[in-house]
């Protein structure tokens, strides 16, 4: 079975950035390319409900969130404790550092938190954009960042922050 018109276009022009959402909400390179196989998947099968002058991304990105935060719950059920490996070849220095300071601290997020903040501040959709995604209100995505990031800085500590690099 061939995939439907415009499909294969999407996924070669978007399946980089995608990867990087599923990267960043599930923590870990292989759960990612499982999570975002899963949702290309599913897009593909309902490809044709889409109307042809929507952006299909947002709807692969809710698609990728679902999964991923699903798939945490039930590794939580499970107690599988995944391992980490980053998905691009590090460059030496602090940027590295606080890369990988920042990585932890987002990793020990709830999943609906870590979502927020992946929607939010690295593929920098607005609050509007981010309950749309979510299925949820702006209020709930104003309060769940909120929360991540009083979490992060707990976490991380502003001390732990500023030695990077040092």
């Amino acid at each position: 079975m061939s995939p439907p018109d415009g499909f294969a276009e999407f996924v070669a022009a978007r399946g980089t950035s995608l990867l990087r959402t599923a990267y960043l909400t599930c923590g870990s390179t292989g759960e990612a390319e499982d999570v975002l196989q899963s949702a290309l998947e599913r897009a593909c099968r309902s490809w044709h409900r889409l109307r042809a002058d929507a952006d299909p991304e947002p709807y692969v990105r809710r698609i990728i969130v679902n999964l991923a935060i699903s798939r945490a719950r039930r590794r939580s059920l499970l107690r599988v404790i995944p391992t980490h490996s980053p998905p691009e070849t590090p460059t030496a220095g602090a940027d590295v550092e606080l890369r990988q300071v920042l990585m932890n601290g987002l990793r020990a997020l709830p999943p609906r938190q870590r979502a927020v903040v992946v929607l939010r501040y690295w593929e920098d959709l607005t609050e509007a954009q981010t309950a749309k995604v979510l299925g949820c209100s702006v209020g709930t995505v104003k309060s769940q960042a909120s929360k991540a990031l009083v979490r992060l800085r707990a976490l991380l500590g502003e001390e732990m922050i500023s030695n990077v690099g040092s």
